[in-house]
């Protein structure tokens, strides 16, 4: 069941009346998981641009559609192997700041997954 998401603020996001101060991943059963940023800062340095193994680990088998969520001033990016990797698993992506991306997740019908940065 996919979970409604309330609001996001700088530094965190409300989901479920639950606050998360930590970046998050929504599963497409509804679970919901703490980023694992490391698999991209490893890479790059940094974890505004998503390495192939965090969509790897992002990713699950009949999603259709992956939002994310890229920070309150959008920031977040996928890398180019990345978008390669969902695009060959047939799954749209959405990049979108994250009140956007929140709005767009609220209005999903598909089989959605989610990723959400609450900072930059």
């Amino acid at each position: 069941m996919k979970p409604e998401i309330d609001s996001t603020t700088f530094g965190s996001i409300t989901i479920e009346d639950e606050t998360y101060h930590h970046d998050v991943v929504i599963q497409l059963d509804g679970t919901i998981l703490k980023r694992k940023k490391h698999l991209s800062k490893e890479i790059y340095g940094t974890a505004h641009i998503i390495s192939i193994k965090e969509a790897k680990f992002v990713y699950e088998e009949g999603a259709q559609c992956l939002i994310i969520g890229t920070g309150q001033q959008g920031l977040v990016e996928l890398s180019d192997e990345t978008s390669q990797f969902f695009e060959e698993n047939g799954c749209r992506v959405v990049l979108l700041p994250t009140p956007r991306a929140i709005e767009a997740w609220n209005k999903a019908k598909r089989a959605t997954i989610g990723l959400f940065h609450v900072t930059c």
